[in-house]
């Protein structure tokens, strides 16, 4: 496979002519002088003056900050001058409010300067932190090879991460393990598609679908509603509803779920892996979208992937980083309830269960941007309440939230499984109970003639999103964490 150098995968992605080069000349450094003529000849080659290309340019008309490696210099190797050159450019995409594509591809630190091309590592991810700090997206693609510091560095750390096909991705090369080690490093294991298997990466494609898919993500990070969405009046009081009857038909065949709110109420979706998790879980599913004209981070449970798969910590870490991202983007969370309950086994004791809902819950009532969840069925145990404390509760009118699912909660007051139903009624786990108890903001009716249509479901459970990010889009996040501080504490004073 031939591999893009720098500028060519520049002229791939960016609009054409539009690209600016921000590189200045630099003064030489004391050391150069060691290796003055693999400097000269890395030059003529590439005709470049170093192993970083760094400028702005726009992206389908968007103007956008660039970094990206050129591994014909050097081994696109990081010295001093060249980690000064990413730095600077980062802080340039700050202080220009631009978003920051990068594109390494390195053999890492450039060993003929030593430790304080090394110490490069530092001050780049302290730019990049800064960056992020202001809300601007970082995304990063990572091309054949990516190892060592760049890798441990720049090319680990943005909001989402792509790879190149069949690229050379790892922390140590297998040349240097093979010398140091005397083994050869396992064949297949330091490669992209591996890395996306094991949740390292969001995906792999090629240069040629990168201009795309990075507009695709930049316009939903941007995406504004154009309209406020039509006033409503105050929503009736809906009827009373068996919680029983509701436990059933939320565990019913046929009837919408995640993957149908994502297929019929969102106008954009970047499904996204598990980077920096180690580890897939498709019991939740993460993704950028654009609800209602708005962009947002959405989490959310699959029901059919649980069948087979419990809810686990691995698949609570991955609602986490999607919380972090959201923030860090300034960007609405979404989340969508629907879980028989948390993982119960051994393993999951050990990988810390507990503690991941905890952490989930820590993030979720800290959250500084407008939040929304959504209860699109079964809400059982701390898997579901995890996901749950936002500014506004949305409720399926055949779905319910409770501490255990009631033959849980029958096992442990009658010691049977039998008295489910008295448990769901005496625990008001229902939609309306929880509406006249204030832990759901509004109930979606499912229903029409009487069966329930799942385009014209998931288009209310998306309109009804729209409508309260909106709402809460107009108030000040201080106000937002007061109110969600408030609500979450007087739950229940009522019944005292």
């Amino acid at each position: 496979m031939t591999h893009l150098r720098a500028l060519q995968l520049i002229e791939l992605v960016l609009d054409r002519n539009s690209f600016e080069a921000w590189d200045v000349d630099a003064p030489p450094l004391r050391i150069e002088h060691t290796y003055r003529g693999e400097l000269a000849d890395a030059r003529a080659i590439t005709g470049l003056d170093e192993s970083i290309v760094t400028g702005a340019a726009t992206l389908f008309g968007r103007r956008v900050a660039v970094v990206v490696s050129e591994f014909g210099f050097l081994g696109g190797s990081i010295g001093v001058r060249a980690g000064r050159r990413i730095a600077a450019a980062v802080r340039r995409a700050s202080a220009e409010g631009l978003p920051l594509i990068a594109a390494p591809a390195s053999g890492g630190t450039r060993m003929q300067e030593g430790t304080v091309a090394f110490m490069q590592m530092v001050s780049i991810v302290q730019a990049i932190n800064e960056h992020k700090a202001l809300g601007h997206p970082y995304l990063v693609y990572l091309r054949h090879p990516t190892t060592g510091g760049v890798y441990a560095s720049w090319g680990s750390i943005g909001h989402f991460t792509i790879a190149e096909p069949a690229a050379l991705i790892g922390f140590l090369g297998p040349k240097v393990y093979r010398g140091m080690t005397g083994e050869q490093f396992p064949s297949g294991v330091q490669t992209a598609e591996n890395l996306y298997d094991h949740g390292l990466v969001d995906a792999v494609v090629e240069p040629g679908r990168l201009r795309a898919l990075a507009r695709q993500a930049l316009d939903i990070i941007y995406a504004r509603p154009r309209m406020t969405p039509r006033t409503r009046g105050p929503q009736s009081s809906p009827a009373s509803s068996d919680a029983w009857e509701s436990v059933q038909i939320s565990r019913g065949e046929g009837r919408a779920d995640l993957g149908s709110l994502l297929r019929l109420g969102c106008q954009e979706l970047m499904i996204w892996s598990d980077a920096g998790q180690g580890a897939l879980s498709s019991t939740v599913v993460t993704a950028l979208a654009q609800i209602g004209g708005h962009g947002v981070v959405l989490v959310g449970m699959d029901r059919k992937a649980q069948i087979d798969v419990p809810l686990g910590a691995e698949a609570l870490r991955k609602a986490q980083r999607a919380m972090k991202i959201a923030a860090e983007l300034r960007l609405p969370l979404v989340t969508v309830i629907d879980t028989p309950g948390a993982e119960l086994s051994q393993s999951a004791e050990e990988e810390g269960i507990a503690r991941e809902i905890a952490r989930c819950l820590a993030q979720m009532v800290d959250m500084s941007v407008p939040t929304v969840s959504v209860i699109l069925g079964e809400g059982a145990g701390g898997g579901a309440i995890a996901l749950m404390p936002a500014d506004r509760v949305l409720i399926a009118r055949n779905s319910w939230l409770a501490p255990l699912a009631p033959e849980g909660g029958s096992l442990i007051l009658f010691g049977d499984l039998v008295h489910g139903e008295a448990i769901a009624t005496d625990q008001r786990i229902g939609s309306y109970d929880l509406l006249k108890d204030g832990v759901v903001d509004e109930i979606i009716e499912e229903a029409h003639e009487g069966k329930q249509d799942a385009a014209l479901f998931c288009e209310r459970v998306s309109d009804s999103i729209a409508f309260h990010l909106s709402d809460l889009a107009s108030r000040k996040s201080t106000d937002r964490i007061r109110m969600r501080v408030a609500r979450y504490s007087n739950i229940g004073n009522e019944t005292q």
